[in-house]
C-alpha cells in the first residue's frame, strides 16, 4: 500500500520505519533535515515537498505532529493533504490534540468522503522504536478497524474508544496520571537521596511493590544519575497539559495536581530546560533543602 507519513520526529520517525517494511511510504516533515535522515536510511522510499504531494496516489495518511494547529494546516491549509485525497481515503493522526479539533477534522472530511480517525499513542520514543506503542482511537468503526490494522508493526495494543475525539480524551487521562506520577516519583527519590538511602537499592525493592510503575521501572535510575535525555520533552507535556486543564476547564472538572505539575513544567521551561524528558521534575527539588 503507498501511505503518506508526515511528521519525522522522535516518534514518527521510528514509526515510518515499522511502516516501510511492509508498504511503500511517501515521507514528509516540515523541518527538510529531519525528511533526509529518514530517507538516508530507507532510500527505497520518497519524499515530497508539501502535504499536497505526499498524497498523491495514496488513500492513506498518517500524521505525528505537534498541535492543533499544525494538523488543521497540514490538512486544510494551502497545499495541504485534501486537495489530494480522494474520496474512500482514510487519515490517521497520531498527533495529540484537543478532541474538539479530532471533531472538527471530521465533520469537514465526512462531506469529502474522506475518514479520519484520532489515534494518539503512548510509550514514548523507546515503545515508537521497539514497536510497542498504546494506541487509543477515537472514530468510526470501519475506518478505526483498517487503522488498527495498518499500525499494528508499531503498536502492542489499539482500543477503540468510541467516537471520534475519545481518542485524545483518553490521551489526557492518560498525560494527567503520568504527570501525577512522575512528581510523586520526583519527591520520593528526593526525599530518599536526602535522607542518606542507596536509592539504586531502594528503587530496586519498590519496584517490586505497591509503589511500582512504568516511570518507577523505566526512569528513577535516570533520575538518579541526573540523566535527562530520554523520551517526552517537557515542552510536548507541557503542550499536553494545557490541553488537559484547558478542556477540563470546559467541563468544569477541577484538576489540582495536573495544574501544580504544569506550573512546575512552565518552572522549568522557564530555567531553559523545555528540551530535557518529563522526569527532570526532580531538578527543581534538588535545589531545595
Amino acid at each position: 500500500m503507498n501511505i503518506a507519513f508526515i511528521g519525522l520526529g522522535n516518534m514518527g520517525a521510528p514509526m515510518a520505519s515499522h511502516l516501510s517494511k511492509q508498504h511503500k511510504i511517501t515521507a514528509y516533515n516540515r523541518s527538510p533535515s529531519k525528511t533526509q535522515a529518514w530517507l538516508a536510511q530507507h532510500p527505497e522510499h520518497k519524499t515530497a515537498n508539501n502535504a499536497q504531494d505526499a498524497c498523491k496516489n495514496t488513500h492513506v495518511l498518517i500524521l505525528c505532529v505537534g498541535n492543533d494547529q499544525d494538523v488543521e494546516q497540514l490538512i486544510f491549509g494551502e497545499q495541504g493533504a485534501h486537495l489530494s485525497l480522494t474520496k474512500g481515503s482514510l487519515i490517521i493522526d497520531h498527533s495529540t490534540t484537543s478532541s474538539e479539533l479530532a471533531k472538527r477534522m471530521h465533520s469537514k472530511l465526512k462531506p469529502l468522503g474522506i475518514d479520519y480517525v484520532d489515534a494518539p499513542v503512548s510509550g514514548g520514543e523507546q515503545g515508537a522504536i521497539n514497536g510497542q506503542l498504546t494506541i487509543m482511537c477515537g472514530g468510526d468503526l470501519q475506518p478505526c478497524e483498517q487503522a488498527k490494522t495498518l499500525t499494528q508493526c508499531y503498536a502492542k495494543s489499539f482500543t477503540h474508544m468510541g467516537e471520534v475525539g475519545t481518542g485524545q480524551l483518553t490521551k489526557m487521562v492518560n498525560q494527567i496520571c503520568v504527570a501525577g506520577l512522575i512528581q510523586a516519583l520526583a519527591e520520593g527519590i528526593n526525599f530518599g537521596q536526602k535522607a542518606g538511602l542507596d536509592m539504586d537499592k531502594v528503587m530496586n525493592t519498590l519496584g517490586n511493590g505497591a509503589a511500582s510503575s512504568w516511570q518507577m521501572l523505566n526512569r528513577s535510575t535516570t533520575m538518579i544519575k541526573q540523566q535527562f535525555d530520554f523520551g517526552f520533552a517537557v515542552d510536548h507535556m507541557q503542550k499536553d497539559l494545557n490541553i488537559c486543564l484547558n478542556t477540563a476547564k470546559t467541563m468544569h472538572i477541577n484538576l489540582p495536581t495536573t495544574k501544580v505539575v504544569s506550573e512546575y513544567y512552565s518552572e522549568l521551561q522557564r530555567q531553559g530546560h523545555g528540551k530535557l524528558d518529563t522526569s527532570s521534575l526532580i531538578l527543581r527539588l534538588n535545589k531545595k533543602t
